[in-house]
């Protein structure tokens, strides 16, 4: 009996019982908790197929699916001094950088790139959640200040995708003077006369929303999006009463003229190319619109010889 038992009956469970299914191919859906395959999660840009949920999704999947064949090129982005506060708390900031970096693949939070969507040439920014709350250090100030010098340079607007918890505690004051250098930045774009859109995601809040993410020329906010300076829990517990329904997301941040736009995350590629175009005064784009094919010379035919 203990033959069978020990022996037997767990080598016949293990040839018909169901196979383990990996973890990463599905993804459960915060707001509506249904599970969602990756493939098709991908697919529709990380947005929930049920309930039209947008979940985070990372500046390099996001410019993908934005520019024209998927194909953008990075610009780089001067390296801060590392550490320059020596801050520890349970670890130290070397090693959440680290941490953070291996887990993204990313040096900091901030991705600068250029290319084309619908043909119109661009420089965009996409502030990346997953690293270390998408915190303003000083990487992401230089970043802007590429971004913006870039633009200048090749005469290109600036989109600026924003995704942050607000500044990074582990750099104090040097984080906080990020705050007034991007203003800086998004200033020399308007000498320039060069448009700079802003694409608020969910959350943008603390210093980023009080500096580079509220001075746009267009700003525009995908659905449901947390945008604030205080967090509601913050001001409920100062105020001592409770806040309006929706307070604070963007819907409600468009209704009381902060927004000028909220967009589907599928149809904000074709918006941003109708504003772009609209606001460097180009004609609207064609969809499909594909350059001629190169004339080839074509070959002489031989004559036959005359017989």
């Amino acid at each position: 009996m203990n033959w069978i038992t020990n022996y037997v009956r767990p080598t016949i469970n293990s040839l018909f019982s169901r196979r383990e299914v990996p973890e990463n191919l599905w993804t459960k859906c915060a707001e509506c908790g249904t599970m969602l395959f990756h493939r098709e999660l991908r697919d529709n840009l990380n947005v929930c197929t049920s309930c039209d949920h947008h979940m985070a999704i990372t500046p390099r999947e996001r410019f993908s699916a934005l520019f024209d064949a998927g194909l953008f090129t990075e610009v780089k982005v001067p390296e801060p001094v590392a550490d320059p506060l020596h801050f520890r708390d349970q670890k130290k900031y070397p090693e959440r950088m680290k941490a953070a970096q291996k887990s993204t693949g990313e040096k900091d939070a901030m991705l600068v790139v250029e290319g084309e969507i619908a043909r119109t040439p661009i420089v965009a920014v996409g502030q990346d959640f997953s690293f270390m709350g998408g915190s303003m250090g000083m990487y992401v100030g230089n970043a802007i200040l590429a971004a913006a010098e870039r633009a200048v340079k090749l005469k290109r607007p600036l989109v600026l995708f924003s995704a942050a918890g607000g500044a990074r505690m582990q750099e104090g004051i040097l984080s906080l003077m990020q705050m007034p250098r991007t203003t800086v930045a998004v200033q020399m774009l308007r000498e320039a006369k060069l448009p700079y859109i802003v694409v608020l995601t969910h959350p943008t809040t603390g210093g980023v929303t009080a500096s580079y993410a509220m001075l746009g020329d267009v700003q525009i906010a995908e659905p449901n999006a947390l945008i604030c300076f205080a967090g509601p829990r913050v001001i409920e517990q100062t105020i001592r009463e409770k806040l309006p329904e929706g307070f604070q997301r963007a819907e409600y941040l468009l209704d009381h003229g902060m927004l000028d736009r909220v967009t589907h995350r599928k149809d904000l590629r074709d918006e941003l190319v109708t504003v772009l175009r609209m606001l460097t005064k180009q004609s609207p784009a064609v969809h499909g619109d594909l350059p001629a094919p190169e004339a080839k010379p074509v070959a002489a035919e031989k004559k036959a010889p005359a017989k």
